[in-house]
């Protein structure tokens, strides 16, 4: 693959960025008929025809709602939708400002626990399985794996993703390197210093956090990158010098606070002393920040982890090329063990007081007790994987999907309002879209599931229509024909003309739905402090988790089809985390809820989600009985 990708120089990393169609802006009518087929409103009047307990709506509720969309669609929303179009006729991307904005700048909960997410390295499973004393080595070998793809990617010889031959936007890969998000007291800004070798010069040093100290170092020396015994040298002279002398003062740790606390300690830090400034604007422009600990894996607050404004998948991508490359070179660096006379690690040094001590004192207090109450339960099913789903014809995103609606029913009574990730990188800037995978079709299936009268013909064709509806949203979502972001970009609309906001947002069944999403817009139209609104802080913090927004009880992505694996936390307490990834033989799951919630338990999510897989592919062989 190495070889591959170096030698690509028929096409260009970001070549097809002129070229790609601008994000469209759909049909207002089929995104408010979306809207009511939605799992939020479709699904209403079959789950009340079907007796089950706390429906999400009555009939009259619906029929209510049916009347203020009506009304919406032949009034203010047409005008809002005609702006709209307006506002896209100068913009290639309508929504890239709002959506990073809305969604991620905005939002002032603690971005490490509740926005980032996170995952192990693959490599346990091959040649590196967890062994004492290997910490540096390793990691001087994955340093300098990453660099590669740094170097690659700053050359242009990082192929262009394509779908079949049609190329995906790529620019979110110009945010992994060298970008930061930098607290602000309303909003966070961000910070990309990364240029590639056309575009001129980069910045090409690292940082390094070990036993509550900083140090940066540069990673090319004469024009070229360090070598893993070079990477091995830096790294060991690090941990001995924070081994043999006093813990620094973690500042680091700030940057898991609140986003308002963190920009105001930073002000603070500054005026203290200006150098300080200096020394975070190197961490800030930064290839990457790798923390060293000196303890097994667990969760802290000081890895100075920051959310930039690119999506997991490209995370999930450098984090593939660097297990292929671990892989192919059998977890062993084979070339020279020279080490020339390269420059000392740069220890960064800051100012501080009591008051920045007790700040930090804080912030790590915070975080851990938030990271407390994070249950996360990772499981891997190998009865069977990808190749028996496609053998019986059924998508396998599809395939969890509604094993995952099936399994959150029977452990809780009713159905599970779903967000899925679809991506939209067809697009200039393209990001997601949000499938809604509580469908109609979803939750008609579920109950014949648990109802003894139902054939097993007609639970297999109600979980084919299932598949069907599902499989169509995921195509029409990824294509630009989504509704959730629309109506985003018609409230937001609304609210720069000044006008009110339009009855549709303010009707109950929207709002049971969208509370977390649209609580950040609300926030943003009153101009109110969020932390004088409990209510809405609570949901602020879930909003950005998987680019979603709103109030679902199962967040929910595929990570891909590799050995990469992660998760992120619940978009709301009662909720859950469920991220996944697909192979020939298995399917990989990570799920995350909150201890404090006595209602959810990943634990038994997972396992029941692995009981219809069974129950599903004996669906499939009913023809068979």
């Amino acid at each position: 693959m190495e070889n591959q990708l170096a030698k690509s120089v028929e096409e260009r990393t970001f070549q097809y960025q002129d070229s790609l169609p601008s994000l469209p802006v759909p049909s207002l009518e089929e995104s408010l008929k979306k809207y009511l087929e939605s799992g939020d409103m479709g699904t209403l009047i079959i789950i009340n025809h079907f007796f089950i307990v706390k429906p999400f709506a009555n009939e009259d509720e619906y029929k209510k709602t049916e009347e203020i969309v009506r009304k919406f669609q032949n009034g203010v929303g047409e005008k809002l939708h005609q702006k709209l179009l307006e506002r896209a006729k100068g913009k290639r991307n309508w929504l890239e400002e709002w959506w990073l904005n809305v969604a991620y700048l905005d939002v002032r909960m603690p971005s490490q626990l509740n926005v980032n997410f996170v995952g192990p390295s693959p490599h346990f499973e091959h040649y590196w399985p967890a062994k004492e004393g290997t910490q540096l080595e390793r990691g001087s070998i994955i340093l300098w794996h990453n660099l590669n793809y740094w170097q690659l990617l700053r050359r242009e010889k990082l192929p262009a993703h394509k779908s079949g031959n049609t190329p995906l936007d790529m620019n979110q890969f110009r945010m992994l390197f060298s970008t930061c998000k930098v607290p602000g007291i309303a909003r966070d800004s961000i910070m990309n210093y990364f240029r590639t070798e056309s575009e001129g010069h980069c910045p090409s040093h690292i940082a390094v956090l070990c036993r509550g100290r900083a140090f940066v170092f540069d990673v090319l020396h004469e024009g070229t990158l360090i070598t893993p015994p070079e990477l091995l040298r830096q790294l060991t002279y690090i941990y001995q010098k924070c081994c043999s002398e006093p813990v620094g003062p973690s500042v680091a740790a700030l940057t898991s606070e609140e986003r308002t606390r963190w920009a105001k300690a930073r002000e603070y830090l500054i005026g203290l002393d200006s150098e300080n400034l200096t020394l975070l604007e190197k961490i800030q422009a930064s290839l990457f920040v790798y923390s060293m600990e000196d303890t097994s894996p667990h969760v802290t607050p000081e890895d100075f982890s920051q959310h930039a404004p690119f999506d997991a998948m490209v995370m999930v991508n450098i984090a593939h090329y660097v297990d292929e490359r671990i892989l192919e070179k059998e977890g062993r660096w084979k070339g020279s063990e020279k080490v020339r006379d390269i420059p000392l690690p740069e220890e960064l040094v800051f100012t501080v007081d009591e008051k920045i001590l007790n700040d930090i004192y804080q912030a790590k207090a915070q975080h851990l007790k938030a990271a407390s109450d994070l249950q996360v339960t990772g499981y891997t099913f190998t009865a069977f994987g990808k190749r028996l789903t496609k053998k019986e014809a059924l998508h396998p995103d599809t395939f969890i999907q509604l094993a995952l609606q099936l399994a959150y029913y029977r452990l809780h009574g009713r159905p599970g309002c779903c967000y899925e990730t679809a991506m939209t990188r067809y697009f200039y800037h393209g990001r997601t879209e949000t499938v809604r995978s509580c469908t109609a079709e979803a939750v008609s299936w579920c109950q014949s599931m648990q109802d003894p009268s139902t054939s097993l013909l007609e639970r297999q064709q109600k979980m084919l229509q299932a598949f069907a509806k599902h499989n169509k949203m995921m195509k029409d979502c990824s294509n630009g024909k989504g509704f959730d972001r629309h109506l985003l970009g018609l409230l937001l609309i609304a609210k720069e003309e000044g006008l009110p906001i339009p009855e549709l947002f303010e009707d109950p069944l929207f709002s049971r739905r969208y509370l977390g999403q649209w609580a950040i817009v609300y926030i943003i139209w009153f101009s109110l402090d969020v932390r004088r609104n409990a209510a809405p802080t609570s949901n602020l913090s879930f909003v950005p988790h998987s680019g979603g927004g709103g109030n679902f009880v199962l967040s929910t992505s595929l990570i891909g089809y590799m050995r990469i694996q992660g998760v992120v936390v619940p978009m709301v307490h009662n909720g859950y985390g469920f991220f996944y990834h697909i192979r020939d033989d298995r399917f990989v799951v990570a799920c995350s809820a909150w201890r404090s919630c006595p209602e959810t338990d990943s634990e038994k999510l997972v396992q029941m989600t692995f009981h219809a897989f069974h129950d599903m592919i004996q669906l499939m062989n009913t023809s068979h009985l």
